[in-house]
């Protein structure tokens, strides 16, 4: 956990705090899901993925839209 937020401040440096609060964040949401299927057999239904998926664009986005 202090690995993480370490790398939050490192990303901070770059880019706006919100941006980088908002792309930790997703990057955080993402992993939980990506892991709860893996370890946790929850269900990889369609939907979900393509949620998942929108989170990702999302944080895709404001990477690049957001350290201007």
């Amino acid at each position: 956990m202090a690995l993480s937020v370490y790398l939050l401040s490192v990303a901070a440096k770059s880019l706006p705090i919100g941006t980088a609060y908002a792309v930790w964040t997703g990057i955080g949401a993402v992993g939980a899901v990506i892991l709860g299927i893996i370890l946790l057999g929850e269900p990889r239904s369609l939907a979900r993925l393509f949620f998942v998926g929108l989170v990702v664009a999302g944080i895709i986005g404001l990477r690049f839209t957001g350290g201007e």
